[in-house]
């Protein structure tokens, strides 16, 4: 018996094969059972991504942290200038001065890197993409398809202005906000306590300063921390270390010194401020 013999006769005997199709209840508890394993894991991958976002943010904070270090050791303990400040209250709303500054321009309006390469912490690393928060989706005003340049600001309490005088004034900034000029005066709050860099919030980033006034001076934001991070922001300490805060209220701006709504948000604005040099304001310099 050859092949093609023994094979139409094994099929002969064998049943009709089934329709091999699926049916459409088949076909509808196929799609029902995806759409519940999607519903499922879809959570899970956006959990993971921010994380992975903001693992990757504190990544920036602490490779910005070392330059501001490497800056204090360079220059006999002096902390690099954080002179570049927006006055809003300014009649043609500029920049409070042009001094050099660890980081100049202003994020709103820069569609290039120009601004962060003429910073004083550029040469220690010439990496422009550790200034920005990955989480950080924001366009630049009239440019919507570029992100911003900058997330990040810093603290005035670490050599922010400081002697520079104010414009049309003869006392100088430290008057009403007091900060450290030297790395060595950092006692209170302790390097372990006192941030320097913080996630800004994209509605009052503007200049590179992390503003905050002093509890006898004014009482509103200056400059608000961002809450991409699941409600909260990093921030970098004086001592190289960065943490996570989770906030209390959402942190949403749409203007410029937003006032401080009651509840969480004011619980928030005072652990800020805990983080800060803060001295009442008595009419005198340091």
């Amino acid at each position: 018996m050859n092949a093609r013999r023994f094979f139409s006769k094994w099929f002969a005997g064998r049943p009709p094969a089934r329709n091999s199709a699926f049916t459409l209840i088949e076909l509808l508890v196929v799609i029902a059972i995806i759409a519940v394993l999607a519903a499922l894991l879809l959570p899970t991958l956006a959990k993971a991504k921010g994380q992975a976002l903001a693992i990757n943010c504190i990544g920036n904070l602490k490779q910005l942290q070392v330059c501001w270090h490497l800056y204090a050791d360079d220059f006999k303990d002096v902390l690099p200038p954080n002179d570049s400040v927006y006055n809003f209250e300014s009649p043609t709303n500029g920049e409070f001065t042009q001094q050099l500054s660890w980081c100049q321009g202003n994020a709103r309006a820069d569609t290039n890197t120009a601004a962060i390469e003429a910073g004083l912490l550029y040469p220690y690393n010439r990496s422009t993409g550790i200034y920005h928060c990955p989480a950080d989706f924001t366009t630049v005003e009239g440019h919507p398809n570029i992100y911003r340049n900058r997330s990040y600001n810093m603290s005035q309490s670490v050599n922010g202005l400081g002697m520079v005088p104010i414009p049309a004034d003869s006392y100088p900034v430290d008057v009403f906000q007091r900060c450290f000029m030297k790395l060595s005066a950092i006692t209170n709050p302790t390097p372990s306590k006192l941030f320097v860099f913080i996630d800004e919030n994209q509605g009052t980033l503007y200049d590179a300063q992390f503003g905050y006034p002093m509890p006898n001076y004014d009482y509103r934001w200056w400059d608000m921390p961002s809450d991409r991070h699941n409600q909260g922001a990093n921030l970098s300490f004086v001592d190289g270390h960065v943490e996570r805060w989770h906030w209390r209220a959402p942190k949403i701006s749409d203007t410029a010194l937003p006032a401080i709504t009651p509840g969480g948000d004011t619980q928030d604005y005072n652990r800020v401020g805990s983080a800060m040099r803060i001295v009442p304001v008595d009419g005198l310099a340091d």
